[in-house]
Formats: structure tokens, sequence, C-alpha cells
């Protein structure tokens, strides 16, 4: 029982990260260092996922170490970071908007539980952006 608990725990947690990851790649947010996360953790209960693992983390690595090669990349995304916590705010605080069709006049999916987890989105952003400058300058 305690077997079975453990690996659905593991690939629970793992196929979140790895699905938040691919949803990352195209909104804010480190996709693919949360893909590697998934990984990692999909790693230690099947065969596939560790054998993506090193892959996974080259081209990681070489994303973060790209993005913190001049100065304008790192004030770009430092910007982006806190525009997103911004973002994260706004839609925590829920304002009132202008009615357009069926939106209005509050934001959709707003809320402090959805604010938080964008502010938080953008803390990771801006952790991850000091750990590639620690890193790789």
């Amino acid at each position: 029982m305690r077997r079975t608990a453990r690996k659905l725990a593991f690939h629970t947690v793992g196929w979140v990260l790895l699905l938040a990851g691919v949803a990352a790649l195209v909104l804010p947010g480190p996709g693919l260092l949360m893909m590697l996360a998934g990984i990692l953790v999909l790693s230690q209960e099947n065969a596939w996922a560790e054998r993506q693992v090193e892959p996974l983390k080259r081209r990681a690595f070489e994303a973060a170490e790209q993005g913190v090669q001049t100065w304008p990349r790192i004030l770009g995304s430092t910007l982006s970071a806190c525009a997103v916590i911004a973002v994260g705010i706004v839609v925590g605080m829920d304002p009132l908007i202008p009615e357009w069709g069926p939106i209005g006049p509050h934001l959709p999916f707003a809320g402090w539980g959805t604010g938080a987890g964008i502010i938080v989105s953008g803390l990771i952003a801006l952790a991850l952006i000091g750990f590639s400058i620690r890193r790789f300058r």
C-alpha cells in the first residue's frame, strides 16, 4: 500500500511539474527548468524519464546561460519578472474593468488564489535569474 501511494505521489508531482513546464514554455515562467524538475521526480520511478534527465539538464542550463550573457538580457528578464508580479497583484485585487461582451465587470479567474500563483511564478523567475547570474557570470 505504501509503495503504491509513494509511486502515485511521485507520478502526480512529476507530471504536474512537467506539464506546467510545457505550459511555461509559451507563458511567463521557467519552462525548461520546471520540465527538468518534473523529469527528475519522474526519474525516481521510471527508466524512460531517467534517460531524459541529462539532455534536458544540458538544454536548461544552456538557456539559463544565454539568458544572462548580456546586461540588456538580464535587465529585460528582471523587468519581465517584475511585470509578472505586478500582474499577480492586480489580479489578486480583482479591480472593476469595463464590460466587454461576456467579460466584466471583474477580471476572469481573479482573486488572491490566482494572483498568489502568478506572484509566486514571478518570484521564482527572479530567483532563477539570480541563480543564473551567480552560476554563469
